[in-house]
């Protein structure tokens, strides 16, 4: 069997990313976009996974970090991504410049696609269990693969048909899903047959909380933490 851990939607988290690292060890890592905004250190996110050699592709609010352009997001969001962008240190704007919006991978027998939002939409796209159900099997042949794994809704799920599977990990630094514990998958592959687990861990998220307030970011990013919505 091969195995290796995913994650998703760090937003700047430290406690929470530092969770997640230590539960999955030495782990061959992939990253499914949003590094930045949110949380109060996205250097320190982009290094601890830099120095991790984590594979990640690019989230929306990554671009809107760099490029300062944050027209589709609300004011929160873009009070947010404006602080992150004037704090990213060269080599952390130089992380995400190189970030590719879609990864590919062979897992033992299995065909692996990775992308923030979706095949259609690399960015911004929410692909939803409840909506997208009937399009995964066209989002499946359109990459040529096995299995899918998406970001950006923060919500884990797994989805299984035929031998195939589309999948979130959720969110590592702003679960939204009623549970504040942070998120992430474990995909496994053993004679053609794909496995996909979603785990969830304790952190600390009343200090990563502290510090949005400290830095005085959006209160309602803090609650978040608190929440897990």
């Amino acid at each position: 069997m091969v195995a290796v851990a995913v994650i998703s939607d760090v937003h700047a988290n430290l406690e929470a990313l530092e969770a997640v690292l230590e539960e999955v060890g030495g782990m061959e890592l992939y990253c499914l976009g949003d590094l930045v905004d949110y949380g109060a250190e996205p250097n320190e996110v982009i290094e601890e996974l830099r120095l991790r050699g984590t594979k990640c592709v690019l989230g929306n609010h990554d671009v809107a970090a760099i490029t300062g352009d944050t027209s589709q997001f609300n004011a929160r969001a873009a009070m947010s991504s404006q602080w992150t962008g004037r704090r990213l240190t060269g080599d952390s704007i130089g992380f995400i410049e190189g970030l590719p919006s879609e990864l590919r991978l062979t897992l033992g027998e299995v065909g692996v696609y990775f992308t923030h939002g979706s095949p259609d939409d690399r960015l911004w796209e929410y692909v939803d269990p409840r909506t997208h159900t009937d399009l995964f099997g066209y989002y499946l042949d359109k990459v040529d693969a096995q299995v899918i794994g998406l970001g950006h809704t923060h919500v884990p799920y797994v989805w299984r048909e035929a031998g195939r599977a589309v999948f979130n990990p959720g969110s590592v630094g702003q679960p939204r899903d009623g549970d504040r514990r942070a998120a992430y998958a474990l995909l496994s592959a053993e004679g053609g047959e794909v496995e996909v687990e979603i785990r969830r861990v304790e952190y600390d998220y009343a200090k990563a909380a502290g510090k949005i307030r400290g830095a005085g970011l959006p209160e309602r990013f803090a609650v978040r933490l608190e929440e897990g919505t």
